[in-house]
């Protein structure tokens, strides 16, 4: 390879790394990977312990980190504090389902596609939120104050903490047919990018 050619080639892998590359919506795991990855919050579900909703699906906006766009690991961290209302669901009950779209990217505007479109592609997943400690926990932290800076200047008194999803089952609506199913071995073992080489 030619210097040329070596140079034309890291200037192809800088676009195609700043390119929003959605995968084909036959490769479903791979898109859950994508949007949880491309996607800075969610919408949790918890079972409300308060009056009076109590026992009813109770719906919050919560900031998450999966990792740097185009380097995610596929499990959402959150900085939460049990000041927060659905924080004391989940001391309750740990059973939670999060709810993230590429709606809140500029992919399905761009493309004029609603929000409640399959093709704009959305994904939930089930499971139970659990607090993270020692290496985890900072982990959590890099990963989360690297696309949310704002969080290392809240409240200290608030007793923050990092939790993650612990993700028993996937869903995902990406195209038309109905929704999809996706384990969570299979979740994990996807590559939501795809790699270029210069040789």
């Amino acid at each position: 390879m030619t210097v040329t050619e070596f140079v034309l080639c890291l200037v192809f892998m800088a676009i195609s790394a700043n390119q929003f590359r959605i995968p084909p919506h036959e490769e479903v795991a791979r898109m859950a990977r994508f949007v949880i990855n491309q996607c800075d919050w969610a919408s949790m579900a918890t079972i409300s312990t308060h009056d009076p909703v109590k026992g009813q699906p109770f719906s919050n906006a919560f900031a998450i980190s999966d990792g740097p766009v185009g380097y995610g690991t596929g499990t959402p961290y959150m900085y939460l504090t049990r000041m927060e209302i659905s924080v004391q669901d989940l001391q309750v009950n740990p059973q939670a389902s999060m709810s993230v779209s590429l709606a809140q990217t500029p992919f399905c505007k761009h493309r004029g596609y609603d929000p409640q479109s399959p093709l704009c592609a959305h994904i939930i997943l089930s499971g139970s939120v659990e607090e993270v400690n020692g290496t985890e926990a900072d982990v959590a932290k890099k990963v989360l104050f690297s696309r949310h800076p704002e969080m290392s200047d809240w409240p200290v008194d608030h007793n923050w903490f990092f939790a993650k999803m612990n993700i028993t089952q996937v869903w995902v609506l990406d195209y038309f047919g109905g929704v999809k199913m996706v384990s969570p071995e299979d979740y994990y073992k996807a590559t939501p990018y795809k790699k270029h080489h210069c040789k």
